[in-house]
């Protein structure tokens, strides 16, 4: 049989994922990632209760638990992105960048490449061409080429992750083994509470592990500090009020500008100026948009549009050359996926939304799926200036 690495969180997702293994006889073995900055009072992720649920469900299981310890890689790579990121006036997303750079990049290089595969408890799966799912490991060899799986989104439309999972590489889609995905949250907590789990109960994990005690925007003023700009209202160029940096901010906030006679939502920033532009009203036209631009596109495994006769039969050539085809696809983390088209011209996307979308923020992944939401293409960061 092929090896399997599984990674706990002490959370409910991956406790089910080591139990429904164990059901089909898969044995894997259990890593828990440290990624707190010891260090660091203000940074230390307070995980010892992590810790000993992943310890609890090793015993139940009868098997080995290893703590990685990847504060480093987490600190050079994660964190250092984050604020380099904030500092540019974008908008980072940290789970993303986790995920491809951590999880399956740096525990890759340091445990992962002893095995086959690596589960975790992610909400996604990975289907074959033929429609198939893989929910514990093949018996039988890898196929040979990564790019013969697709990463496809899970039943449950709430918690579905793929748009954090979509800037890894075709290795580490192939590689993972998502035992949870097809199922529905609710069956998963079912599910831990028949076989009595240690984590049944246990609230989902919000936020960022990294920021330990303190909240967002104390971490960001830790290393931007604070500096005093002007909100001005755009329709007018009427001052309205101060902030404290244009780094505390993004593109579509509303909580937490404290102007009065709101609601207010940002919707520009001068980087150079440290002014903050807002528009006041619940349906102003300026904090919506349909069309942007994506830097660095990244296509998960194969290009469904190419591979797939039901999507190549959707595709669309231009007299210019460019290719143009109906797709799904997010600009944040929500339950909806939102229809629109991809033009390809030059190898450069272009996303035209068929409805007008809130708060298009640049920094964020633009994620794109199917027309029918089925398979997760890829995703880009959301070019400035769209």
């Amino acid at each position: 049989m092929l090896s399997t690495a599984l990674l706990l969180s002490g959370g409910v997702d991956s406790a089910v994922a080591l139990h429904l293994l164990m059901e089909q006889g898969v044995e894997p073995d259990l890593y828990y990632i440290k990624i707190g900055m010891d260090g660091d009072a203000d940074l230390t992720c307070t995980a010892e209760e992590d810790l000993e649920m992943c310890r609890a469900l090793a015993r139940r299981y009868g098997r080995p638990l290893e703590v990685v310890d990847l504060q480093q890689e987490y600190w050079d790579r994660v964190v250092t992105y984050t604020i380099d990121h904030v500092r540019r006036g974008l908008t980072p997303n940290t789970d993303v960048m986790c995920n491809r750079l951590i999880k399956f990049g740096a525990f890759e290089e340091k445990v992962g490449h002893r095995y086959d595969y690596i589960a975790t408890g992610h909400y996604a799966q990975v289907i074959t061409p033929s429609g198939a799912t893989r929910h514990i490991p093949s018996h039988e060899a890898m196929p040979e080429k990564a790019k013969d799986v697709f990463l496809a989104t899970a039943p449950d439309p709430v918690k579905d992750q793929t748009d954090f999972l979509a800037q890894l590489d075709d290795w580490q889609v192939q590689k993972v083994i998502l035992p949870i995905g097809h199922l529905m949250k609710a069956d998963v907590r079912r599910i831990a509470e028949e076989q009595h789990l240690a984590p049944a109960h246990r609230k989902d994990s919000q936020g960022i592990c990294f920021l330990g005690k303190i909240n967002y925007s104390d971490f960001v003023r830790r290393f931007l500090g604070e500096r005093t700009g002007d909100v001005i209202e755009i329709e007018t160029g009427r001052k309205v009020g101060e902030h404290r940096g244009y780094w505390f901010h993004t593109i579509g906030q509303r909580k937490g500008l404290f102007l009065g006679g709101g609601p207010w939502f940002v919707i520009k920033k001068d980087i150079e100026q440290n002014i903050l532009y807002v528009s006041h009203g619940c349906d102003t036209h300026l904090q919506y948009g349909q069309d942007f631009a994506l830097a660095g596109y990244h296509i998960l495994t194969a290009d469904p549009f190419q591979t797939l006769p039901q999507y190549a039969a959707l595709v669309e050539t231009l007299p210019d050359g460019s290719r143009r085809m109906p797709v799904t696809f997010k600009v944040r983390h929500t339950d909806r996926w939102r229809p629109g088209t991809l033009t390809l011209q030059d190898g450069t996307p272009r996303i035209h939304g068929n409805e007008r979308i809130q708060g298009i923020a640049p920094g964020q992944f633009g994620v794109i799926y199917t027309p029918d939401g089925r398979i997760c293409i890829g995703s880009g960061e959301i070019a400035v200036g769209t």
